[in-house]
């Protein structure tokens, strides 16, 4: 398939101004200059963050220059374009926390040696109060605010920060000064990487373009989202990676497929044909858990995961090489335990894991989070985790 129209068709939600145009664009035989940027707001990245991801990889192969951008100013503000409420304010340290693991994270998508990577902190921290009042000129209060998450809650009487009205100018700001011709984003970002486009016409005449990508699942078929606990994080171990594709439901296996892995689209079409003729789901699940764990973490981990699912789940059998827990009294209630073990990431998760019936004590439920754990004894936490609690 001819890679220009691999880029153009494949994970692609919405392109502004037009596919045509940015055809055009990219076969004109000039290096474009492009750009993805994620706000350093968690220590994890997901699998969905990696659809953008591998837009830009595709644009490296193409021969153009990509940059890599950490939002480590504009995460001091936090967008809320997915969300219902304010983001928490986030100091300079916990962002460079998060930071820290960012890159690595994303190396298992994108090449980082024919990336440029910055920090929009470089350019935002310097303007003046006047730079930003005459910038704040190219926008209106109106566009924002008839944006639907921000009608909503400005509708129920809940608080919009100023800050947040900036968001989009400062996103926009970033797309002017590394006088970018295409942004790449999710869905949800369009409106912020539109105001890129507004700041590179008026200040410059310069006509550029929006690549949106669409939204990959989660575990639970909602978007997949660092707040709602239902991620494939590119840090994951390949077991838990493995067992978490497992995990989706059948209907989503073409659209991982196409979204996140690197599968030619005439293949990913045959294994559609095949499960809507009738042939057995879990066959291609299987193939499909262990392709993406072979591009983040290699065959043999792959190979590993597939036969450490195979014998844990399909042959019901408790896994080797199980971590040992040392309990006390401290923390032998059983939502200390399961965080305390690295279980589960919080409390919260913890117990919303024991009311739905996914926590076992050797080999029995536990459905209440108070449950004392006094003798030693296998815990299993979901369908894949495991730890051998000893005095």
């Amino acid at each position: 398939m001819d890679p220009v129209a691999d880029f153009l068709d494949r994970a692609v939600a919405n392109i502004i101004p037009s596919r045509d145009t940015l055809a055009r664009a990219l076969t004109s035989g000039k290096q474009l200059n492009v750009y993805l940027g994620i706000d350093p707001t968690s220590v994890h990245i997901h699998l969905g963050h990696a659809v953008a991801l591998r837009k830009l990889q595709q644009l490296v192969g193409l021969g153009h220059h990509v940059t890599f951008l950490i939002g480590d100013f504009t995460a001091l503000i936090g967008d809320t374009s997915d969300k219902e409420t304010e983001r928490p304010v986030l100091t300079s340290a916990q962002i460079e926390a998060n930071f820290a693991t960012y890159k690595d994270q994303a190396a298992k998508v994108l090449d980082f040696s024919a990336v440029t990577v910055r920090r929009n902190s470089e350019w935002l921290k310097k303007l003046s109060f006047k730079d930003i009042v005459l910038l704040a000129r190219h926008f209106s209060l109106n566009d924002f605010i008839s944006r639907e998450l921000i009608k909503v809650r400005l509708e129920s009487g809940r608080s919009v920060s100023l800050p947040e009205v900036l968001y989009p100018m400062m996103q926009g700001y970033d797309s002017y000064f590394m006088d970018t011709d295409l942004q790449i984003g999710g869905t949800d970002q369009t409106f912020n990487m539109q105001a890129g486009r507004t700041l590179q016409k008026d200040l410059r005449n310069k006509d550029t373009f929006v690549l949106s990508t669409p939204f990959l699942d989660g575990t639970d078929s909602r978007k997949m989202s660092k707040s709602w606990g239902n991620a494939i994080w590119l840090d994951d171990s390949a077991a838990d990676v493995y067992g978490k594709v497992m995990s989706l439901r059948d209907d989503l296996i073409v659209q991982y497929f196409t979204l996140a892995t690197a599968t030619p689209l005439p293949q990913v079409a045959e294994i559609e044909a095949q499960i809507l003729g009738g042939a057995n789901p879990m066959n291609f699940k299987k193939q499909l858990a262990y392709t993406i764990v072979a591009e983040l973490h290699g065959k043999a981990a792959a190979s590993s995961a597939q036969s450490q699912f195979e014998s844990t789940f399909q042959n019901r059998e408790t896994p080797k090489n199980i971590p040992t827990y040392q309990i006390n009294v401290s923390d032998n209630v059983v939502v200390e335990t399961i965080v305390n073990a690295n279980l589960a990431e919080s409390k919260s998760e913890a117990r919303r894991l024991i009311t739905q019936g996914a926590v076992e004590y050797n080999g029995e439920k536990i459905l209440d989070p108070n449950f004392q754990i006094i003798e030693p004894g296998t815990l299993k936490v979901g369908p894949r985790r495991f730890v051998n609690l000893i005095k």
